[in-house]
């Protein structure tokens, strides 16, 4: 049985225990956990299922600084199009668009999308 398996059945059988003996309090004391850690479990187990169950990473749904994807778009089109490189990208968006970003952000957005200078799909 795996690790997630595991946990699955551990936070279910807290759960079964709650509904059966109907003290969620005594529940979270036998268990070793606090009880908004609990109905969190409720909470998911009742929207997904034991899907819900499963051990996930927190992920940042939006980033305050992330670039917009119309600045995106005009990096890969430059790119595709008239195949600069980072720092030219740089200099040709500010002198006609007047975009300013930073030559690290082109690179790591031509890498995020395969274009990067080792593996050029242009």
């Amino acid at each position: 049985m795996s690790k997630a398996q595991q946990d699955i059945r551990r936070k279910r059988w807290a759960l079964e225990h709650a509904a059966h003996t109907g003290n969620i309090r005594q529940t979270c004391r036998y268990f070793g956990i606090p009880r908004s850690l609990f109905y969190v479990w409720k909470a998911a187990y009742e929207r997904e299922g034991e899907g819900g169950l499963v051990n996930r990473k927190p992920v940042a749904r939006f980033h305050p600084k992330t670039t917009p994807a119309a600045i995106v778009e005009q990096i890969l089109h430059l790119r595709r199009t008239y195949h600069l490189g980072p720092v030219r990208i740089v200099w040709y968006l500010e002198r006609y668009h007047g975009i300013r970003v930073c030559d690290a952000t082109v690179h790591r957005t031509l890498k995020r999308h395969g274009l990067n200078s080792e593996g050029d799909e242009c």
